[in-house]
């Protein structure tokens, strides 16, 4: 499991507490049960242990009560993501994924995001490195991040979570190599911003926290939170909510 340093600590607290307000959750039914979507108020979100275990998928075939985070917590989670979102350049609907390229439902999900994307062409997608599966993941995630220095993040993203399951740093090395990102480079690059990619997945680790995730994947669509997999058909009904949520 992937841990943030002792000496940062206090920062961290710090941080958490402050996006844990603006992360305020409240009620909301999922599409069917009802063709408004209103939030209710709700305490703000408190901070579980970090987890090991990926999120089982969600019941896509019948309506369900979700979470509906503030638009100040959704201002805060879109500002400077440290990578570019995929998918329309001026978005209706922005869809938040965090993950991790080991978990077997966030590879799971590609096809279908991908499906998404293709039938909701004014929405975008916007990735998370959220590394909570061990040291590969980590190294993985890095080493992604790092890959963005050439303008190659995607590239390193859709490779290495449409692979196989990571078991060394070599293999995501190979990958990587396979996939036509400069290792010289990103190797160069994994070393000089080194500060500000760890900044980057503790900034994700944090918001995952905060908004009560126990694993992998957690996406939020527009504003509403969906903690696991779910088809097509679902994911657009949230979509289509999101464009009703005020």
């Amino acid at each position: 499991m992937w841990r943030v340093k002792s000496e940062s600590v206090g920062r961290r607290f710090l941080l958490l507490s402050t996006l844990g307000c603006a992360l305020m959750l409240g009620a909301a039914w999922a599409p069917g049960a009802a063709t408004s979507v209103q939030a209710a108020s709700a305490p703000a979100v408190s901070a579980p242990a970090a987890s090991s275990q990926t999120a089982a998928p969600q019941d896509a075939g019948s309506p369900q009560e979700i979470q509906v985070i503030t638009r100040a917590g959704q201002k805060q989670m879109l500002a400077k993501p440290g990578v570019d979102a995929v998918g329309a350049h001026d978005p209706d609907v922005i869809v938040v994924e965090y993950f991790d390229y080991n978990c077997p439902f966030c590879k799971q999900l590609v096809p279908t995001l991908h499906a998404l994307l293709e039938q909701e062409p004014k929405i975008a997608i916007l990735y998370k490195d959220w590394p909570i599966l061990g040291d590969v993941s980590v190294y993985a995630a890095t080493c992604a991040l790092a890959a963005g220095y050439q303008g190659k993040y995607q590239v390193a993203h859709d490779a290495l979570i449409s692979g196989p399951r990571l078991a060394h740093n070599e293999q995501v090395d190979t990958i990587l190599g396979n996939a036509g990102v400069n290792m010289d480079a990103l190797k160069k690059d994994r070393v000089s911003h080194a500060k500000e990619i760890a900044a980057l997945l503790e900034r994700n680790d944090i918001e995952a926290h905060a908004l009560a995730l126990d694993g992998t994947p957690g996406l939020v669509i527009g504003r509403q939170l969906v903690p696991g997999i779910a088809d097509v058909k679902y994911l657009k009904g949230l979509v289509a909510n999101s464009r009703h949520i005020k």
